[in-house]
């Protein structure tokens, strides 16, 4: 771990480079006054972008041990000579709140971020570490902000009860390096799968209340059909999978066909709309098995865990396109049903490397590139709505259809990376590879690699 940050003068040390690296980005982009910002163009405006969000990140890191004070001078046991109330507030919370602007809930946020990171002191008045080192270190140097340190303590703590030191210790490790970069739902997901592993015995109980709590609310007001609902993520996730096929397929129908594709007005529906759209087909499919419109594109559901944890009956299992992990017993029942795929890691499969004798990927080289992308390799978007692509073209190229050759990709990253000069590399062999992308000169003139796949939007216990 880097050295550790001295309070509060490096905090403050750090503030002033922000400042400064902003006025550097802007004055690099415009020679007109600060005021014009319609004079910042392409990279230098991103900088910019960069700049800011990095001073937002480091003005957090220091007032969340200040937030954190401002809570102990507040103290219940202090009753209105506490500083809080001295100010006219109700609890320091709602003064922190009304100071930023934020909500209660954004302000209980960051004293618990700045009591979690701030230096301690012992009983015998010696200096300690913070409760969160790992944490703190990535805060303090705001390398993540407010909202990715305080999502890490939280589970951390909750996981406290049930992991030992040092695995937490680990997970806090990994999570504060994974979490640089990536946004708040994406880190979500990371989280709730470093939990399970931190404590796999915690997920039977939450699949049981689920389970409890699943529910359909269906009726009729002002012309339109209503109906709300919510169930446990093994019944969500073939759910999920048919719908997300279905929406796609129509997506790609749509740039397959020239007409659709050369009027914009063409089809107007929105995401919303086509999943709704998706679930109708679905239910008319089943009134009337002459309905053979169901696109489906191959949609899978797909059920992972390791053959240690399947033999052990412990641990837990992940479902393509789904953030919350699920029991072994789960898996199990899962795997049991018709039209899941249960993937065992560990166990032999066929052959993954088939050369230039195919030209398409097969289905067993898609569920391993699966296995080491995870979805949008560059994106993070699920399995479903991906397709398996040549890094080296088949014909241009003379490309391999085997795992080194290959990535997965939504039509939207896809083009991307064609049209804007990105290049894709794969580390490593089969599905333990991992995938890095490189922008452009005019992206990045360093073209420092970028981190994708599995390894980059999943959590990878040490």
């Amino acid at each position: 771990m880097n050295d550790p940050i001295e309070y509060p003068s490096d905090l403050l040390a750090g503030i002033d480079e922000a400042v400064a690296a902003l006025r550097a980005a802007w004055a690099a982009g415009s020679a007109a006054p600060l005021s014009e910002i319609s004079a910042l163009k392409g990279a230098h405006l991103i900088a910019v972008n960069n700049a800011l969000g990095l001073l937002q990140r480091r003005t957090s890191a220091l007032h969340a041990p200040v937030a954190a004070e401002i809570m102990r001078e507040s103290r219940p046991e202090f009753g209105s000579e506490g500083l809080a109330k001295q100010q006219g507030f109700r609890n320091p919370a709602v003064l922190i709140a009304a100071t930023t602007g934020t909500s209660t809930g954004d302000a209980q946020r960051l004293v618990k971020v700045g009591e979690a990171t701030a230096p301690r002191t012992t009983l015998t008045g010696e200096a300690a570490p913070a409760r969160h080192p790992h944490v703190a270190q990535a805060h303090n140097s705001g390398e993540i902000g407010v909202a990715a340190a305080s999502a890490i303590i939280t589970m951390l703590d909750r996981a406290a009860l049930r992991a030992d030191r040092e695995a937490l210790d680990t997970a806090e490790r990994i999570l504060s390096e994974q979490a640089v970069g990536l946004s708040a739902d994406q880190l979500a997901k990371v989280i709730a799968r470093a939990e399970a592993h931190l404590d796999p015995d915690g997920l039977e109980p939450k699949e049981r209340n689920a389970r409890g709590e699943r529910s359909l609310l269906m009726f009729e007001r002002d012309g339109m059909f209503h109906f709300t609902g919510k169930c446990d993520v093994e019944s969500g996730a073939p759910i999920k999978t048919v719908i997300e096929a279905m929406v796609t397929a129509d997506f790609r129908a749509a740039l397959d066909d020239p007409h659709r594709a050369s009027d914009p007005d063409s089809d107007m529906r929105s995401v919303p709309q086509r999943q709704l759209d998706a679930l109708v087909l679905m239910a008319r499919h089943h009134l009337g098995c002459e309905h053979k419109d169901v696109p489906l594109a191959g949609a899978t559901v797909i059920v992972r865990m390791s053959l240690e944890d399947l033999e052990r009956g412990e641990g837990h299992a992940l479902i393509d396109g789904m953030s919350q992990p699920v029991s072994i017993a789960t898996a199990r029942s899962m795997a049991a049903g018709g039209g899941i795929i249960p993937c065992v890691l560990g166990s032999v499969g066929e052959i993954l490397d088939w050369g230039r004798e195919k030209r398409l990927f097969t289905k067993n080289q898609r569920l391993a590139l699966v296995e080491r992308d995870g979805g949008c390799a560059m994106c993070g978007l699920p399995p479903g709505m991906t397709r398996a692509h040549h890094i080296r073209w088949w014909t241009r190229d003379r490309g391999r259809t085997d795992l080194a050759n290959g990535v997965l990709l939504c039509e939207s990253c896809h083009h991307r990376i064609h049209d804007n000069g990105w290049d894709v590399r794969i580390e490593g062999s089969g599905s333990r590879g991992r995938v890095w992308f490189i922008p452009p000169r005019h992206v990045d003139p360093e073209q420092t690699p970028r981190l994708g796949g599995r390894a980059r939007f999943d959590y990878i216990a040490a």
